[in-house]
C-alpha cells in the first residue's frame, strides 16, 4: 500500500513543481518572490541591531518632521520649515509627492496604533514597498533584454543590490529610493525593442516625476532623452509612434507636476535643486519638439532628420541659456568656503571620486568598479557588433550615470543599477558557455568570476579586506548619528520654554523631531545663513560670540564636546567660544542648565549681558 501511495504522490508532486516552474517564468509572480525574499532578508539584517525607527540620515528625520508638520495642518504648497534658519524659516526643495504616501500610511496605522507605532510602521512600511516597482522594472528589463533566464539573473542582482545598500532600508524615507525605482523604470522602458508607445509612455511619466521628486536625477533624465531623441532621429518612421509616446507624455506630465506642487507665488522663480520655471520649461520645450518633429519629419531622410533633432537641441539649449543660465553648473559651487571646508568636504555622499580616493580609497570598489566594468562591456559587445541599439543606449546611460558618481558619490547607486543590465547578458552568455561544455573548468572558472564581479558588494568586501583597519561596513553612506543628537541627550530641553537653538548641524534635525524648538542650524544647503550662523558662533571670542547669539535671537546654545565639528572649532580656534567651553570656561551671559550626570551635551539658556 506504501508503495502504491508513493506512486500515487509522484505524478501530484511533479505536477506541482511543474506549475511553479511555469509561474516563475512569468514577470509577476518571479518579482513577488524575489521581492518577499529581499523585504525578508532587509528585515532579518535591519530588525536584530535597530536602535530607531527612522533611518541614520538626517534626511530621514528631516522628512519625518516636514511630514508631521504637513499632518498637522501645514499647507500642500506651503514648503517652508518654520523651525529651521534664521528670520521666518527657510524654503525646502523638497516634494510633496513624497510626503503624502507616507502621511497616508501613518493616518492609516493611526486607526489601529498609537501616533508613534503609526509612524514606526509607516517609516518601515513605505521603503520596504518601493523595491516592489523597483524589483518589477529590473526583472521587465531582464526580460527584454534576454528572456526568462535574463528575467531571473537581473532580479537577483537587483535584490543583491538593494539588500547591501540603504536606501530601502526601514525608515529611509528621503526621497532616493522612489527614484532608484524611477530611474529603474526608465531604463526598461527605453529597452522595449518593439518601440511600444505605451513604454515610452511611462518613460516620459517617470522621467518627469523623477524631475518633480528631486533634482539629482536631472542629468540622468536629459541622457534618456537624448536615447529616445536620437532613437527617432535614426530609426525615423519605426520609432515615431515611441517618440511622440514620450515626448507627449513628459511635456503633459512635467506640466501637471508643476501646477499640482509648486506654489502659485513661486511659478516664475527659477531654482536649479528643484522643479521650478527652469526644468518646467526645458522639459515642456524638449517634449513637445520632440512630438513635433515625430509627427512631421518621420518619414524624411535620416540626414534631415538628425537636422529637425539638432534644431530641436539648438532651441532647448538656447532656452536654458535664457532661461535658466545658473542651472548649468553645480548648484553647491555657491556654497561659502567655511561651509565647503567645515561641512560639505565631511559628507560623504557628497564627496567626489577623487576626494573619496584620497580619504577612504578602499570603498572606490563598491561605488565605481561594477559600473566599470558594465562599460567595458558594452564597449566589447558594440565592437563585435552584439545587440548593438540595446548596448549602444545602456553604455550612454552608465557613462551619464557614472560621471555623475564621479562628481557625488550618492549617483553610484544609479550606476550601479544600470550596470546590472549589460553584466545579465554577459552572465547570461556566460551561463550558456559553460553549459554547452560541462567539462570545461576554464568557463566554469569565467562564469563564477563574471558573477562575482558583477555584484558590487563583492568589490566591497574585498576592499574591506584590503584594509582591515578600516572599522567602517562597505557599502553605507551616512554614518550613525552621535549620541549628542539621541532623544535622551536632547531630553533637558523639553524642562525649557521652546524657544531658538544653537547647535552644530548634525544636532538641528534631532531637535526639531524630539522637541518643539526651532533651531539655527541644519545641514542643507539652503540653510546658509543659519548655518553660517552657528559657525561663526564657535569660533567667535566669547565676547563676539554674544553679538551672533543676541543678532539671532537664539535662547538656548547646545553645547556637545564630543561632536566632531565642536572638537575641530576647538582646536581651530582655542580663544573662541566653543574652545573656551571644552576648557570649562563659561561667559556669565551663558546659564548652565540642568543635566544628568554624563551627559554628552551641556545645554546653556543665553541671557544677555546687563539683563
Amino acid at each position: 500500500m506504501t508503495n502504491v501511495a508513493q506512486m500515487a504522490d509522484a505524478p501530484a508532486s511533479a505536477s506541482s513543481i511543474a506549475k511553479l516552474r511555469s509561474m516563475m517564468t512569468r514577470l509577476w509572480p518571479a518579482v513577488l518572490v524575489y521581492s518577499a525574499l529581499l523585504i525578508v532578508a532587509i528585515l532579518a539584517l535591519k530588525l536584530p541591531g535597530a536602535i530607531d525607527y527612522v533611518g541614520a540620515d538626517n534626511d530621514d528625520g528631516m522628512r519625518l518632521v516636514e511630514v508631521r508638520d504637513f499632518l498637522n495642518g501645514q499647507g500642500w504648497f506651503d514648503l517652508m520649515q518654520y523651525r529651521m534658519g534664521l528670520g521666518d524659516g527657510t524654503l525646502m526643495h523638497w516634494s510633496r509627492l513624497v510626503d503624502l504616501p507616507i502621511a497616508t500610511l501613518i493616518r492609516f496605522f493611526e486607526l489601529f496604533v498609537s501616533q508613534e507605532r503609526a509612524e514606526a510602521l509607516a517609516l518601515a512600511v513605505w521603503p520596504l514597498s518601493l523595491t516592489i516597482p523597483t524589483m518589477w522594472a529590473m526583472g521587465l528589463a531582464g526580460r527584454r533584454i534576454d528572456g526568462t533566464f535574463g528575467m531571473h539573473v537581473a532580479l537577483g542582482l537587483t535584490a543583491l543590490l538593494l539588500v547591501t545598500g540603504n536606501r530601502f532600508l526601514p525608515g529611509a524615507i528621503d526621497h532616493h529610493n522612489v527614484q532608484i525605482a524611477l530611474v529603474a523604470i526608465m531604463v526598461a522602458m527605453l529597452l522595449d525593442e518593439d518601440h511600444r508607445p505605451l513604454s515610452y509612455t511611462a518613460a516620459g511619466l517617470a522621467a518627469a516625476t523623477a524631475i518633480a521628486i528631486g533634482a539629482e536625477t536631472t542629468p540622468f533624465v536629459a541622457a534618456a532623452c537624448i536615447a529616445v531623441a536620437v532613437s527617432w532621429a535614426w530609426e525615423g518612421e519605426a520609432f515615431a509612434r515611441a517618440a511622440k509616446a514620450f515626448g507627449f507624455a513628459l511635456a503633459v506630465s512635467i506640466s501637471l507636476l508643476f501646477f499640482a506642487t509648486v506654489p502659485p507665488r513661486l511659478y516664475s522663480v527659477v531654482s536649479c535643486d528643484s522643479l521650478s520655471l527652469g526644468y518646467y520649461s526645458l522639459a515642456t520645450i524638449g517634449g513637445g519638439l520632440l512630438l513635433f518633429g515625430a509627427t512631421f519629419a518621420s518619414r524624411a531622410s535620416r540626414l534631415l532628420r538628425f537636422v529637425v533633432l539638432a534644431g530641436v537641441g539648438a532651441v532647448v539649449l538656447a532656452a536654458t541659456v535664457t532661461i535658466a543660465p545658473q542651472c548649468l553648473h553645480n548648484p553647491l559651487a555657491d556654497l561659502d568656503p567655511l561651509l565647503v571646508t567645515q561641512w560639505l568636504d565631511g559628507v560623504q555622499e557628497a564627496q567626489s571620486i577623487l576626494a573619496l580616493g584620497g580619504r577612504d580609497p578602499f570603498t572606490l570598489g563598491f561605488f565605481y568598479a561594477t559600473g566599470v566594468f558594465a562599460m567595458a562591456v558594452c564597449v566589447f559587445r558594440l565592437v563585435q557588433r552584439d545587440r548593438v541599439r540595446i548596448h549602444l543606449i545602456l553604455l550612454f546611460l552608465l557613462i551619464v550615470s557614472w560621471a555623475i558618481a564621479a562628481v557625488q558619490v550618492r549617483g553610484a547607486m544609479f550606476s550601479n543599477l544600470v550596470a546590472i543590465l549589460p553584466l545579465t547578458l554577459l552572465i547570461v552568455d556566460m551561463r550558456r558557455l559553460s553549459s554547452t561544455d560541462s567539462e570545461n573548468v576554464a568557463a566554469a572558472f569565467c562564469y563564477l568570476s563574471t558573477v562575482l564581479m558583477s555584484v558590487a558588494a563583492v568589490w566591497g568586501l574585498g576592499g574591506s579586506l584590503m584594509d582591515m583597519n578600516n572599522s567602517e561596513s562597505f557599502g553605507q553612506t551616512a554614518s550613525a548619528k552621535p549620541s549628542c543628537s539621541s532623544r535622551a541627550s536632547l531630553a533637558p530641553l523639553a524642562d525649557v520654554p521652546a524657544g531658538l537653538v544653537a547647535a552644530p548641524s548634525d544636532m538641528g534635525v534631532s531637535i526639531l523631531r524630539f522637541t518643539e524648538n526651532r533651531i539655527l542650524s541644519a545641514p542643507y544647503h539652503r540653510n546658509q545663513g543659519g548655518m553660517l550662523t552657528e559657525m561663526h558662533i564657535g569660533l567667535a571670542t566669547p565676547q563676539e560670540a554674544e553679538a551672533f547669539l543676541k543678532g539671532a535671537g537664539v535662547s538656548v546654545l547646545a553645547f556637545c564636546p564630543r561632536h566632531p565639528q565642536t572638537r575641530e572649532f576647538a582646536k581651530m580656534k582655542p580663544d573662541g567660544l566653543y574652545g573656551q567651553l571644552t576648557k570649562g570656561v563659561v561667559p556669565a551671559y551663558l546659564v548652565p542648565l540642568p543635566t544628568t550626570d554624563g551627559a554628552p551635551v551641556r545645554f546653556f539658556r543665553y541671557v544677555p549681558t546687563g539683563s
